[in-house]
């Protein structure tokens, strides 16, 4: 079933003071804002709809004795691991070996079981499968799931909030769709129109909307370590159906040069998944209207800041 506003008021309800409110900063021209998400717990949006589904469960006293188990490319399990050791409740990470090491460190350090398999988050989901099978654990997901994307929703509602109302149109990264579903479905009901932001060599929802229905894409993105979604959820697909979405594409060196334009004009440092949606405007990829006020969501800020010294190729 399509997600609706009502999924997201009620995860707003659940996860009330325990995400942090979304933080909107000045961005680089008038009526263009920056929603901080790069200071949400465990550094990504994710925590938003992690919390969100391990109280759900805890509440209703579906949670197995086996915990939670999810794959992710990094941040999901972050997220996961986090809102599952706030309730005392064991998770289980699958990750690819390509994982970033800040990540892996960052998940032991929360107390989870971390697993690394394969080299793309195909073969860490398809390992947490036959985990969850074996074990009876909860299986959660980085984004195909409506708890999830509820969740990453409640983003977007506070940011209406946040700024009475005043929003045009909000710039998000695409990778599974989690975040896209929820946003979208907010933004339909608001009447904002959604960018929907994606690398050239990691387009799930593109390739989607070409074809009417998930489809698999290869990945080969420098976003990849988070935009690694081989085919986009369907609750995307079905949010962007019922709202105004533009589809954008941009290439890697327009990411890494964004990334870095966001460290040295504004010293935010963020991974490259989140300066893909500040680069869709960087490049001209999306042109606002004069007067259009904009929200570009920074989704996550785990990354090694070492490397915005690199010179981008």
């Amino acid at each position: 079933m399509p997600l609706t506003t009502d999924d997201v008021a009620a995860a707003a309800a659940r996860t009330a003071g325990v995400v942090r409110p979304v933080t909107l900063l000045p961005a680089d021209r008038p009526h263009h804002w920056f929603a901080a998400e790069f200071l949400q717990h465990t550094g990504t949006f994710k925590a938003r709809g992690a919390a969100n589904l391990v109280a759900q469960h805890v509440d209703a006293g579906t949670m197995p004795e086996a915990g939670v188990v999810i794959a992710s490319g990094g941040n999901a399990g972050l997220a996961c691991a986090w809102a599952a050791a706030r309730h005392g409740v064991p998770a289980t990470v699958f990750v690819p070996g390509t994982a970033p090491a800040v990540k892996v460190d960052l998940l032991r350090d929360l107390g989870a079981r971390v697993v690394q398999v394969g080299t793309e988050y195909a073969h860490a989901a398809d390992a947490a499968t036959d985990h969850v099978a074996a074990s009876g654990a909860l299986a959660s997901h980085a984004y195909d799931h409506p708890l999830v994307a509820a969740g990453a929703g409640t983003l977007f509602a506070e940011v209406l909030e946040a700024a009475r109302g005043a929003v045009d149109t909000v710039v998000v990264a695409v990778g599974g769709g989690g975040l896209l579903a929820g946003v979208a479905t907010v933004a339909a009901s608001a009447g904002v129109r959604v960018v929907a932001v994606e690398p050239v060599g990691s387009q799930a929802f593109a390739a989607a909307l070409a074809a009417g229905r998930p489809v698999d894409v290869p990945v080969r993105s420098v976003a990849a370590d988070a935009l690694d979604a081989r085919r986009v959820t369907p609750l995307a697909l079905a949010a962007a159906a019922q709202a105004d979405v533009v589809p954008v594409l941009v290439e890697d060196d327009a990411i890494v040069a964004a990334r870095r334009q966001l460290w040295s004009g504004h010293r935010v440092a963020v991974e490259h998944a989140a300066a893909a949606a500040h680069a869709a405007l960087v490049t001209g990829g999306y042109r606002p209207a004069d007067g259009e006020r904009v929200v570009t969501v920074l989704c996550g800020a785990n990354t090694d800041p070492a490397t915005l010294a690199t010179p981008a190729p």
